[in-house]
């Protein structure tokens, strides 16, 4: 559960005194008494986002209990009914046939109840056979900010849209934190699974000191819950794990598992939002089930510089198995870049990502992601530019769509990689590298890519771009979403994000999907390999006068095989 807002601090971490500059966001929760019930006078449309998830107005965060039930989609997201920051947070609630247009209903989930009188914050939806769907969520019992779960159901289960939820009295709160556990730090139940014993489990994030955890729980009647001895898993030095999830993902194909799939043809993925950074990072691993151990592979990092979803503004997901059409889907909430001030004065903050089909690499290193299919229903108006060269200092518009609410998919190659620069081994943070060299940097192979909402003079864009280096035994692929120059306007957070991609270079090509709408530049590298997701706020690129570019600041040729791009249909949002 997240309740900061974006401002880029400095955070000290653990007794080493590291410091380091996190996501643009808070390290700790801060709440602005003054502002979080000021109501929107006006609402503003500048920046708003056409076919990204958000409600009229007011402030969300977090995706909640996602799930597909009786025909439709169900998502619950953390919502301030009164203003547009953080604070008086109830479980908004809206359904949709299609994961796109979307029917909001009235909250699902507020404060009412002793267990959770000082909050109702993130969880998870678990369809239970014979009981049809159960929320767990992190109620707040006191102004202390202690922590416990708890349990609600459909009042009327035959009800296809689930409008009105329940809290039994007599039942909860199911877990509460116990002896050995931060009561404080101790919240966002994951989707439970069943074990071959016949029992439920589910996990809970927490810390202990400087160590991230997911305490297990274990039930047989899904009400009466007792912990594990030892966590599933744990890290030190990654502080509060928040809003955990764990599932299994096949070694073969894209097909979604259900979440109480178990045996030797799937990994697990265990992922933590990290409340020190506002990074999430997972990893691919073993689910030990005889003894409720999950074993991370030793193929990526453990910790803060692991792999992502995301390396952009991107946390507090949730996934859930689509059991209509076999897919694991992942949500992301995106923050805002702006400040305070600026949300009240818009009216709104935050967006949910496009929702995401996730599913393991062949190389089973990494997962993958990729846009929903139903996103296409939006595309209208295709423009396509095939083998368009572009020498050293070029950049060509992609015209005759609607730059600012925008779909483009685009396949580079090149003939040679040996202007690739060199790679420094000490470039091991890929945000730092993009810091360094930025899309106005010239380089050899790259920096070749898109320049998206830009004015037509340049004075505002935000890229997209590839750079490769030559390392001494492969090549080093940077792909960046750099927002330095995405607005005129001085005083917004305007981060260089990047991620490094695996890539097979036998074809010497490079593929890109940018999702663009007006405030979202939502990114895809390599077929979904890396993924980078940016606000932005332009000044002079909006609406009519946003323009959209592919271009090239590298020595090498590159050649724009294959692009085609879309103007975007707004989501129905009812």
């Amino acid at each position: 559960m997240v309740l900061s807002k974006v401002v880029t601090i400095f955070v000290a971490v653990l007794s080493i005194s590291l410091l380091l500059i996190n996501n643009g966001v808070e390290a700790f929760h801060k709440v602005y008494p003054h502002l979080q019930s000021v109501s929107a006078i006006s609402v503003s449309e500048v920046h708003r986002t056409g076919y990204h998830f958000q409600p009229p107005r007011n402030w969300i965060n977090d995706p909640n209990g996602p799930m597909y039930y009786n025909g439709y989609y169900h998502l619950f997201y953390q919502y301030n009914p009164k203003g547009s920051v953080w604070g008086n947070i109830v479980w908004a609630h809206s359904v949709s046939k299609d994961l796109i247009n979307w029917k909001a209903l009235e909250p699902a989930i507020y404060p009412s109840k002793p267990f959770d009188k000082y909050g109702c914050w993130s969880g998870s939806a678990t369809i239970v056979p014979g009981k049809g769907p159960v929320i767990l969520y992190t109620g707040i019992i006191d102004e202390k900010n202690t922590q416990v779960q708890v349990y609600a159901i459909p009042e009327d289960p035959t009800d296809p849209l689930l409008r009105k939820w329940i809290k039994p009295d007599a039942i909860n709160p199911i877990v509460i934190a116990g002896q050995g556990v931060n009561g404080s730090a101790f919240r966002d139940p994951t989707t439970a699974w069943m074990g071959k014993d016949g029992r439920w489990r589910m996990l809970v994030g927490s810390r202990r000191k400087h160590r991230g955890m997911a305490y297990l729980y274990r039930s047989r009647d899904f009400v009466k819950w007792v912990r594990a001895k030892h966590p599933i898993h744990s890290k030190t030095t990654t502080g509060m794990w928040e809003c955990p999830d764990f599932y299994p993902v096949s070694l073969k194909g894209k097909v979604g598992l259900d979440t109480s799939i178990e045996g030797n043809h799937v990994k697990h993925v265990l992922k933590n939002s990290l409340d020190m950074t506002r990074f999430e990072y997972y990893t691919l691993g073993t689910y030990l089930t005889d003894k409720d151990k999950y074993i991370p592979s030793n193929t990526s990092e453990d910790g803060w510089g692991g792999l992502r979803y995301d390396y952009g503004n991107f946390y507090a997901s949730k996934s859930f198995f689509d059991q209509s059409k076999n897919r694991r889907i992942l949500w992301g909430w995106a923050n805002e870049s702006d400040s305070q001030d600026d949300d009240v004065k818009k009216g709104w903050a935050g967006i949910q990502a496009i929702p995401r089909t996730v599913w393991l690499d062949p190389t089973e290193r990494q997962l993958v992601q990729w846009p929903v299919e139903e996103l296409n229903v939006l595309r209208e108006k295709e423009v396509s530019m095939n083998n368009q060269k572009l020498e050293k200092g070029n950049h060509v518009e992609v015209a005759g769509i609607t730059a600012a609410q925008a779909d483009v998919e685009v396949t580079f190659s090149f003939s040679s990689l040996d202007k690739a620069e060199a790679y420094d081994p000490s470039w091991v943070n890929a945000q730092d590298l993009c810091s360094q060299k930025g899309s106005k940097v010239q380089g050899g192979v790259g920096p070749f890519g898109l320049l998206t909402l830009a004015s037509e003079n340049l004075a505002e864009f935000t890229p997209v771009f590839f750079r490769v280096f030559k390392a001494p035994s492969k090549h080093v692929v940077l792909l960046c979403s750099d927002a330095t120059s995405s607005s005129l306007t001085s005083n917004l957070y305007k981060p260089s994000f990047a991620g490094f991609v695996d890539v097979d270079f036998a074809t010497k090509k490079l593929s890109l999907r940018s999702l663009i709408d007006h405030s979202v530049v939502e990114s895809f590298g390599e077929g979904g390999k890396t993924n980078i997701l940016s606000r932005v706020y332009p000044v002079l690129a909006v609406a009519n006068q946003a323009n959209l570019f592919v271009f090239n600041n590298g020595t090498e040729p590159i050649i724009v095989e294959n692009l085609k791009a879309w103007s975007m249909k707004s989501a129905e949002l009812i």
